[in-house]
């Protein structure tokens, strides 16, 4: 079992939390762990940021500030249930159109369901496949968001060229995940809540604790922030940045491909 961060040079691919597994062993737990939180993915998110993903994601809409024009296209992957989806639509006053892809398709039939009653469904595609082969042509989409996805993809390399293939020359890359916290105090406060106390309450909400203590585990396994920025670079894309959210408890990366 190994506790360290992977880094910039890979790992997490056969990353299934802190334990090890063989080629493509991953995705399939992966997806399992995902058809059984699908009906309770906003708790999962709020247990794991004490409701801080809501802000979170909101900076995130901020900073891509969607046009409010028709024929802006964005591709939100390991979006199923819509939450980046609506909101981006939402902030382009309804002109934007979403394309949400992910591989689970229990997470895609809530945001589907979801957005039926938000009266969105003429702005919104739901496409399940996966981020590491995106049955999309080279060029599709004005900009590419992930939140909360990209460590759960064993290739992250691979989605990351998928991602730059796609977008359109001038095209956005904007990834919000949970990072490294770089405040000492906070650290420990947040490793004590993480390993005691979200497996406990999942398995109380749930009655199933095994998905959030594989989700807690991912988290301390994905690269830092800086690692990651250098596998966004070498996927080709330039102006790399990132921002730390809530002492880095979360971090927002942006590219461009230009």
């Amino acid at each position: 079992m190994s506790v360290e961060r992977t880094t910039a040079n890979g790992g997490m691919e056969t990353s299934y939390g802190f334990r090890q597994v063989g080629a493509g062993e991953k995705q399939p737990l992966v997806n399992e762990v995902f058809h059984k939180v699908a009906n309770r993915y906003d708790l999962m998110n709020d247990l794991m940021s004490a409701g801080m993903h809501r802000v979170w994601k909101d900076a995130m809409i901020a900073w891509l500030n969607p046009p409010k024009r028709p024929g802006w296209k964005v591709l939100d992957v390991a979006g199923g249930t819509g939450d980046i989806a609506f909101r981006i639509i939402e902030a382009s006053q309804r002109n934007a159109h979403a394309t949400v892809l992910d591989i689970n398709g229990s997470m895609l039939q809530v945001g589907r369901e979801r957005a039926e009653k938000k009266g969105l469904s003429a702005h919104l595609d739901f496409v399940e496949a996966n981020a590491e082969e995106l049955p999309f042509a080279d060029a599709t989409f004005d900009a590419y968001t992930i939140a909360f996805g990209i460590r759960n993809v064993p290739r992250i390399d691979v989605a990351l060229s998928e991602a730059f293939r796609v977008l359109k020359p001038g095209g956005r890359f904007l990834c919000l995940e949970f990072s490294d916290v770089d405040m000492p105090l906070l650290d420990r406060v947040y490793d004590a809540w993480s390993f005691n106390a979200i497996p406990k309450i999942g398995q109380m909400v749930t009655g199933d604790g095994e998905p959030y203590a594989y989700l807690v585990e991912s988290i301390r396994k994905f690269p830092d922030q800086n690692n990651f920025a250098r596998m966004i670079g070498s996927a080709g894309f330039e102006r790399v940045s990132f921002r730390n959210y809530s002492g880095g408890i979360a971090a927002l990366h942006s590219g461009w491909k230009l």
